[in-house]
């Protein structure tokens, strides 16, 4: 059983009812353990009652820590205040479960070996659940070179029961290497990533039998980069069902923060009974990023990898992937020249699929009231050259619309009308203004402009010189936020409006019927995203 444990800081006396009342709080919420974080209490005139009424009144066994700034703590005091500290902790009527101290601490002083070791034995006889010493290392900036080292000095230190390796990650496979650590571990093990890349760690440590997860509560900030909320990790990522057999899906992007892929596939999973979990993967952008990411994920021993949806400004470099690795591409993606969703067989044999095309059409069609075949021979602008607006177009001259790109390189534009000229009526535009807008019948965003993350979070692809009225349809493939600053001027100018949310339910439905074998359960992934 690995344990969602939550760590409170505790700056001064005056703090600790309030923190008594975050920690029962989390405990309510389904945290399993609390870390009290004494760093500022510990250098406090007054605070070692306060740190003796913590540790008396914890509404769950708990891990005791001063941490030193050198690992990431706020603690500057001398070592022998902290060492007087932690013998009071473990001589007091209340014991915690675990003291926490760093490694490389343990390490130099001689006289903490010997006062944190008599403060763990004597807590250990006041206990009905003896005492422990958690060994740590923290590295903020980066994989330490000496990594492995440290691990075998952890395994190798007899008071040590458990050891914990934390680091930022510079990619997401940083933590495929903490799952080979805790996978190999001689003794339980806490290792975990921290930052933009890490949650991957923090999310599959049950799988791999890390000992415990770290999580911030409700009522308080996070402790550490790259934290989740107990309720993020129960109720969005399923964290009280994964195992060892647990199959892994993602959405690989960047950025994937925003993403509801994990809200509605998961919930999808739970619906199905599917032991399954689908997590935010995100991998920076360029060609060589994405195939060492999906190569590593793939071949990583007890992942089960089972797939991922793709997104920005990864679509092509899917489809290229797939193709150079001799694996089935449908002919959605194989038109398009992109592909969103990649399936990783039993044999670790591979196949992608584009949902986005007749996603697309299907949203459009249904905001302006007609069937998919009625869209045949109406105008429509589409802004953008990468997967989503390749997609979008696909599915417009399936059906017989009349498509004009634009785009601000326009050779990429050009790219899209020379691959799909064939297929249907398709052409350049030029400068996007009040004249030409009034030529279509609907305006549609495959860009990343608008979207929450991103570049350009607060800017619109329409200039603000262009006015819209009712005879345009807008809609923006962006579903983070729902009313993009693309919309929000669209509906001020009257137009008729599609947020993202419809495009992104039709699709993401394809998806988990082609993981699953399994029709999405009706309703149920618009009913999430509408919460």
């Amino acid at each position: 059983m690995t344990f969602i444990c939550v760590s409170i800081f505790v700056d001064a006396p005056l703090d600790v009812p309030h923190a008594i009342a975050r920690a029962a709080d989390s405990v309510e919420q389904g945290a399993r353990m609390i870390e009290w974080r004494l760093d500022a209490l510990a250098e406090h005139p007054e605070g070692l009652p306060a740190i003796l009424e913590l540790l008396e009144k914890s509404p769950a066994p708990c891990i005791a820590t001063i941490r030193a700034e050198d690992e990431g703590g706020t603690w500057d005091g001398d070592e022998q205040t902290r060492i007087s500290i932690l013998e009071a902790m473990g001589v007091s009527d209340h014991p915690p479960a675990y003291f926490d101290l760093e490694l490389s601490a343990w390490q130099r002083s001689a006289n903490l070996r010997q006062k944190v070791r008599l403060a763990v034995d004597h807590a250990a006889q006041v206990r009905d659940i003896s005492a422990r010493l958690v060994l740590s290392s923290h590295d903020f900036g980066g994989r330490p070179a000496n990594l492995l080292s440290r691990v075998a000095d952890m395994v190798e230190t007899e008071p040590c029961a458990v050891g914990k390796i934390v680091f930022t990650a510079r990619s997401i496979r940083d933590n495929l290497e903490m799952f080979d650590l805790l996978a190999e571990r001689q003794k339980p093990m806490i290792a975990l990533c921290m930052g933009e890349y890490g949650e991957m760690s923090r999310i599959l440590a049950p799988k791999f039998g890390g000992f415990l997860t770290f999580a911030a509560s409700e009522t308080g900030g996070a402790t550490a980069p790259g934290q989740l909320t107990v309720r993020q990790l129960r109720e969005r990522f399923r964290f009280d069902q994964i195992g060892p057999s647990t199959r892994v899906y993602g959405v690989v992007g960047h950025p994937v923060a925003h993403s509801l892929g994990p809200l509605v596939h998961n919930r999808g999973f739970d619906a199905v009974g599917m032991d399954a979990v689908y997590i935010p993967l995100p991998v920076a952008p360029g060609w060589e990023s994405f195939k060492a990411s999906l190569l590593q994920l793939i071949e990583q021993p007890g992942l089960d990898f089972g797939g991922c949806s793709v997104t920005l400004p990864h679509k092509e470099h899917l489809f290229r992937f797939v193709q150079e690795a001799g694996g089935v591409v449908d002919d959605a993606s194989r038109r398009i020249g992109a592909a969103n969703t990649l399936v990783v067989l039993e044999d670790g044999s591979l196949t992608c699929a584009n949902t986005d095309a007749e996603a697309a059409v299907r949203a459009l069609a249904m905001g302006m009231e007609k069937s998919p075949a009625e869209l045949s021979g109406a105008r429509v602008a589409v802004f953008g050259a990468g997967g989503v607006a390749r997609a979008v177009t696909c599915g417009l001259l399936e059906v017989g619309a009349k498509v004009v790109i634009f785009n601000r390189t326009k050779s990429r534009a050009e790219a899209i009308r020379n691959d799909f000229e064939a297929d249907g009526d398709i052409s350049v535009g030029g400068e996007f203004d009040a004249a030409a807008a009034s030529k279509f019948d609907a305006i549609i965003n495959g860009t990343s402009v608008g979207m929450i993350g991103g570049d350009a979070a607060d800017q619109s692809i329409l200039p603000r010189s262009v006015r819209l009225d009712d005879s345009v349809t807008v809609m923006d493939t962006i579903y983070t936020p729902r009313m993009t600053p693309l919309l929000i001027k669209a509906q001020s100018d009257g137009a008729r409006i599609i947020d993202g949310s419809a495009m992104f339910i039709a699709q993401a439905e394809a998806q988990f019927g082609i993981w699953t074998g399994m029709t999405a359960p009706q309703g149920l992934f618009e009913s999430v995203i509408s919460q």
